[in-house]
């Protein structure tokens, strides 16, 4: 066994409400001066990796020096030299101690889980998840893991989250703002309600990124990112991250991770690490069209509704402002007529591409109804806002006089 780093036992993680660490990487710098320096300075790495890029360490064993000493990556289902930078770099970003990747946001949720619950115990989360995270916990982990997952219905209700949690409990997952739908949660009021509980509160971060929204200034112990979404922003990487206490993130890595093998490869993590050093700027560009984009939609006539936080109407418009420095590029709308409208609009876009994932650089739709959230039973739907003409539109950094002319014509057919 290696024993030159400590080997985090299943059960040796517990939540500690007192534990609240504030130092992280280059706190002292700026959100983009960290998305462009944490975890790797070519100077402080020079021995590592003369170089003023991070290099792909494209290998999955590490020699050893000699027969007495292990070296500080040994086997690449654990960490690899090119991951650990974008690791580092993701942490620095959130605000959180540690990093672990994964090969999916679905699957860096699936390793969280599995490493924090057993047989018996709970989480508390809503209906305003992420497709896969939705079965996930309304059919994987309760039939196979006798893990229970407790939907809170009324989100805007602290006491409801405090009647869900009990002794059980041993995450609260919260998805803020939610795809498909943009419902916007109480992140400091849920973190208080599970702190008082003794149990941690997980943010999955992937609509806002950390350049709009930092949950664990409001309260957040875990943040959760898919990484194929915006932090990449062009389609070209699968990816996932849970950032949190280093003693979790080690659990994960060492006991999760290791044997499940579901890592992020070394290519895939410099990719990453390129398309970081531009996440500022894009969010904003993102939120600047999407702003355009949802107020031309809530006026259309032929558009039932818009979920966008930045519009004046949006029942968590205050909330928004409060905790978020933008809206961020994704929103949804209802056309009528159900699937038959929202397919004559889909299939009538010239310039829009119908694609199932969010968070790239080209405007795209989807229609969560048939695709995303289709194993949600109708009364879940109803609950959760998801229209049959529900259309999640990701609105991408071209000329926004180009996106609504697409959106007006298509609009038009109906």
């Amino acid at each position: 066994m290696h024993t030159e780093k400590p080997f985090f036992l299943r059960d040796s993680w517990k939540y500690d409400p007192h534990h609240r660490t504030t130092s992280v990487p280059d706190q002292e710098l700026g959100f983009d001066t960290r998305a462009l320096h944490s975890g790797f300075r070519p100077l402080e790495d020079v021995e590592e990796f003369r170089s003023f890029a991070v290099p792909i360490v494209q290998s999955m064993t590490y020699p050893y020096e000699c027969f007495e000493k292990f070296p500080n990556y040994i086997y690449g289902r654990s960490k690899t030299p090119t991951v650990s930078v974008l690791e580092k770099r993701l942490a620095a970003l959130e605000g959180g101690e540690a990093c672990v990747t994964a090969c999916s946001g679905s699957q860096a949720l699936f390793q969280l889980v599995f490493t924090i619950a057993r047989p018996g115990d709970n989480v508390v989360t809503t209906l305003n998840t992420f497709g896969e995270g939705y079965k996930q916990a309304a059919a994987i982990f309760p039939q196979r893991c006798n893990i229970e997952f407790r939907f809170v219905r009324d989100f805007t209700n602290l006491e409801a989250w405090d009647e869900a949690i009990d002794g059980r409990t041993k995450l609260v997952w919260v998805e803020t703002p939610s795809n498909p739908c943009l419902q916007v949660t109480d992140i400091r009021g849920v973190a208080e309600v599970a702190h008082q509980r003794g149990v941690p509160l997980m943010v999955d971060n992937t609509t806002a990124t950390p350049a709009l929204q930092k949950p664990m200034e409001l309260g957040a112990d875990i943040v959760l990112l898919s990484l194929t979404k915006f932090l990449c922003g062009n389609a070209t990487v699968l990816g996932g991250a849970v950032i949190g206490p280093e003693a979790l993130v080690e659990d994960i890595r060492w006991n999760t991770t290791e044997f499940v093998g579901a890592i992020l490869q070394p290519f895939e993590a410099w990719l990453m690490l390129q398309y970081l050093e531009t996440l500022s700027l894009r969010m904003e560009r993102h939120s600047q069209n999407a702003q355009c984009v949802a107020e031309f939609l809530v006026q259309h006539p032929k558009v039932k509704h818009v979920n966008y936080p930045g519009l004046p109407n949006h029942p968590q418009a205050e909330l928004a402002r409060r905790q978020m420095k933008a809206n961020g590029g994704l929103l949804s709308f209802v056309v009528p007529n159900g699937m038959q409208g929202a397919a004559k609009v889909m299939n009538s876009f010239r310039l829009i591409t119908h694609a199932v994932t969010f968070g790239t650089s080209r405007t795209i739709c989807m229609h969560p109804r048939t695709i995303t959230h289709e194993h949600m039973t109708q009364e879940e739907r109803d609950a959760a806002g998801i229209d049959d003409g529900l259309i999640r539109l990701s609105v991408g950094l071209e000329n926004v006089e180009d996106i609504i002319a697409d959106l007006d014509q298509a609009l038009e057919k109906l």
